[in-house]
């Protein structure tokens, strides 16, 4: 893949269509608009293509056959899925609950991409490899078979230096770092939010 052209002055933030800062988020209810959560999470995708290697191909490809599945839903009744909560609770109305699980795995790859680089950023001497080692130990492994975890295992052993992976985020270090830990706030927010609906009676099939 050709690499993303980024502009002076500005990070591989800004070239994402939609990130998680601009993803509304009703205080009071925590209700999640649909429609750019799912732009959100096909943004953060591009950033395993800043990892460099076709070992990250599978994850990538599993986050956005999990997008497409409540995209589905989404565009199959947009009316009763304006947010995230209400496409879930509708969705389970109707018996079905391939976009509701398709949510629960996007969420726990959601979670694994934003430990990984929140350890990363927040521990200078960490290589990414490391990072990304222990976000999946806590996030997706428990839940990954004895077929799939050699192929997460195989992506994160690929994952190039730290010093290389930051480069490609911007020339300014220091906007960099500042963008990428608002970015990352934002995703855990979010993260944290869909969890905990996720574990409710209402989320359950």
């Amino acid at each position: 893949m050709a690499a993303i052209a980024i502009p002076e002055g500005t990070t591989y933030i800004d070239t994402m269509k939609v990130t998680f800062n601009k993803v509304p988020v009703n205080p009071t209810t925590k209700a999640i608009q649909t429609a750019e959560f799912l732009e959100a999470a096909e943004s953060l995708t591009t950033m395993f293509d800043l990892l460099g290697s076709v070992a990250f191909s599978p994850v990538k490809k599993d986050m956005l056959g999990n997008v497409e599945k409540i995209r589905k839903r989404y565009l199959a009744s947009p009316v009763d899925s304006d947010n995230i909560q209400d496409l879930v609770r509708n969705e389970l109305k109707t018996k079905a609950h391939t976009a509701t699980e398709g949510l629960v795995w996007l969420v726990r790859g959601l979670e694994f991409t934003c430990l990984a680089l929140q350890s990363n950023v927040s521990k200078p001497g960490e290589e990414l490899a490391d990072s990304f080692r222990g976000a999946y130990g806590s996030t997706l492994k428990p839940h990954h078979s004895f077929l799939v975890k050699p192929i997460f295992s195989a992506a994160m052993s690929a994952c190039p230096y730290r010093k290389d992976f930051y480069i490609k985020l911007g020339s300014d270090e220091a906007k960099v770092e500042e963008e990428l830990k608002e970015y990352l706030a934002a995703l855990e927010n979010i993260v944290a939010i869909l969890k905990e609906f996720l574990a409710s009676k209402e989320a359950k099939w």
